[in-house]
């Protein structure tokens, strides 16, 4: 039986397959947020200074993750020390296919109230955007969603006060089952009475077949433009109810073929 630390190396290996780029050197707080300042500063053609820098996090930082979510989405303000303004965006919005994608994993984010450990984050410049939790095959997918809701209902989590705030997606896997679902308010983001988290989706072809063995769902799903559109194109912000959605795959495919015809 291959253990948990097995089948994150062997899921890393695909990703590196995909061709993301593996950075083994970000596992903290701070090797995160560096990371995300040289991909700002080289999408944006800028060189913030530190004070600039401690200004940009306290301003896109938000325990609201719809709000996050938009700013992700968004050619967004910010005024320089000097007075001059800065429009810029987190990622490039134009073509998601020409940011850049890198896997983190064993990150730690450390709090006052919290000590979390993730599996593996996908990162899109620099952004952590997707989390992926890994169990063994005798542990049910759900006992990692119920993780992913506890973490999220600790007192001072990362994705209330950390780059987390950007995640928009979660998957969880025992390799042979795989499932993914949208981040979301806590409101929008818990078990109901019989115990079932909702909703949740298993990936699947344009025939409808289930794509459920975690290699097979990440060559579908995960290569890097396609993510890309996924995120960009295939989630909806639902700003009356303040809920990320993401579409259902035959909705997925009804969507690509009417492009198709258009």
């Amino acid at each position: 039986m291959a253990r948990e630390s097995q089948i994150e190396e062997l899921f890393i290996k695909k990703l590196k397959e995909l061709k993301y780029s593996y950075r083994g050197d970000i596992r903290d707080r701070n090797s995160l947020e560096q990371n995300f300042r040289e991909k700002f500063e080289t999408l944006n053609r800028i060189k913030l200074t530190e004070n600039e820098f401690e200004r940009l996090k306290t301003e896109i930082i938000t325990p609201d993750v719809f709000t996050a979510s938009k700013l992700l989405r968004d050619r967004n303000y910010f005024q320089r020390e000097n007075g001059t303004p800065l429009h810029y965006t987190l990622v490039n919005i134009r073509d998601w296919c020409k940011n850049e994608y890198e896997v983190i994993n064993q990150l730690r984010i450390n709090t006052e109230n919290s000590n979390h450990r993730y599996d593996v984050i996908i990162l899109i410049n620099g952004i952590p955007v997707v989390q992926v939790e890994l169990k063994t095959l005798e542990i049910s997918p759900g006992k990692a969603m119920q993780q992913i809701v506890e973490y999220k209902n600790d007192a001072g989590n990362g994705y209330t006060n950390s780059l987390l705030c950007f995640m928009q997606l979660f998957i969880v896997s025992n390799r042979s089952n795989t499932y993914y679902f949208s981040n979301n308010k806590n409101q929008h983001f818990s078990f109901n009475a019989d115990e079932q988290f909702l909703p949740v989706y298993q990936f699947a072809d344009e025939q409808n077949k289930k794509i459920t063995h975690l290699d097979s769902f990440a060559e579908k799903f995960l290569p890097k433009c396609t993510l890309g559109e996924m995120i960009s194109k295939y989630m909806v912000l639902v700003e009356s109810e303040q809920k990320l959605l993401i579409m259902r795959p035959y909705q997925i495919y009804a969507v690509k073929a009417c492009d198709r015809i258009l």
